[in-house]
């Protein structure tokens, strides 16, 4: 029986894992095409490249009302703009005649300004979210909420300034 060097091993190992990642990535390619054309996701929306652009496609207008209901916490200074975190809050009471249907986040001048977006329902109990976005740069993050009845309300813009290496940018 011939031994088998460290060195082969160690390298046909290496190759193993390399092929399994490539076949790996081809296969999360095809899942992101098949959830493109999921009845119901707002991809045009999710591909627009200004803020106003991605409101239309999303919720159909831009100047939505501030309600101190959405209440939106983030950082006023990010060191890393690549994991920033943001909570979302909507007082709503959650039940079956009066709910939170949906939540986007935008990020004004983000390249897809539209970060993510939440559907809910009555028995999700409570209209929140915690979550880490990117940001490319220093920008407005604002929320809105839409209730069960079309209802639309907004947070206040909420400015996060995010530094480079802790530097300021």
């Amino acid at each position: 029986m011939k031994k088998v060097q460290r060195r082969q091993f160690l390298g046909t190992s290496a190759t193993a894992v390399a092929v399994a990642a490539v076949a790996g990535s081809s296969l999360l390619r095809a899942g992101s095409a098949i959830a493109g054309n999921v009845a119901g996701w707002p991809a045009k929306a999710f591909d627009a490249k200004t803020l106003d652009q991605a409101m239309t496609d999303s919720i159909g207008k831009t100047n939505i009302p501030v309600s101190a209901k959405v209440i939106l916490k983030a950082p006023t200074i990010a060191e890393n703009g690549g994991s920033v975190p943001v909570t979302i809050e909507v007082d709503s009471p959650m039940t079956a005649d009066d709910y939170i249907s949906t939540v986007w986040l935008f990020v004004d001048h983000n390249p897809t300004p539209l970060a993510s977006q939440f559907n809910f329902t009555p028995a999700c109990g409570k209209a929140y979210i915690q979550e880490r976005i990117k940001m490319a740069k220093t920008d407005n993050v604002r929320v809105v909420a839409k209730t069960n009845k079309g209802e639309l309300m907004a947070s206040a813009p909420k400015e996060v300034k995010v530094t480079i290496g802790g530097c300021g940018g």
